[in-house]
């Protein structure tokens, strides 16, 4: 192999790196609309549960509800879900419900869970967590990848990237004013 294509196959890749830095730091972009699905079909999407169970959404329906797609091999997913798990024990008592999904092995993500004392929700499904995580504006497949939804399952927040603990509750703060 030439310098010349071992040259352009960097370059290439950080171009890439580059993009993916670029869409992980920008700023969360509220949105008016619910996007892509209608609230009916977000809270009847099927998920399973850590035994296995199928769960979905509409359990939450009312609540404003924090959806973070995430997955067991991701760095910085790893790094925000102990945030989660702490705004979701301060929020709990306010209407706010944390869910994790993963297109991940159940069994990973029940010791993943385990491991890190996540104490919402993580649920798993192959073609459903995908296909909802598209269809609720990721249509890249980055992780993390979060959305925060109105007690009717409209679309207020889409992030691409990590959230840090501070930034998630002041939007909490904002959203539970506005969405009592």
């Amino acid at each position: 192999m030439s310098l010349r294509w071992v040259f352009a196959g960097v370059a290439v890749l950080a171009v890439l790196a580059g993009a993916a830095l670029f869409l992980g730091n920008r700023a969360p972009s509220p949105v008016a609309a619910a996007g892509d699905i209608h609230p009916t079909a977000l809270y009847a999407a099927g998920f399973r549960d850590e035994q296995g169970a199928t769960r979905s959404l509409a359990q939450f329906q009312g609540r404003l509800l924090v959806v973070n797609f995430w997955a067991t091999w991701c760095a910085p997913c790893r790094e925000e879900m102990p945030a989660f798990n702490r705004l979701q024990a301060r929020w709990a008592g306010r209407g706010v419900q944390f869910v994790g999904l993963a297109q991940d092995d159940a069994a990973k993500v029940a010791r993943f869970g385990r491991d890190l004392a996540i104490a919402y929700p993580l649920w798993t499904g192959e073609d459903e967590v995908g296909e909802l995580a598209r269809r609720l504006g990721n249509h890249l497949g980055v992780l993390p990848y979060t959305v925060i939804l109105d007690r009717q399952g409209g679309v207020l927040e889409r992030r691409v990237g990590p959230y840090t603990e501070a930034a998630l509750e002041e939007r909490l703060t904002a959203y539970s004013k506005n969405n009592p």
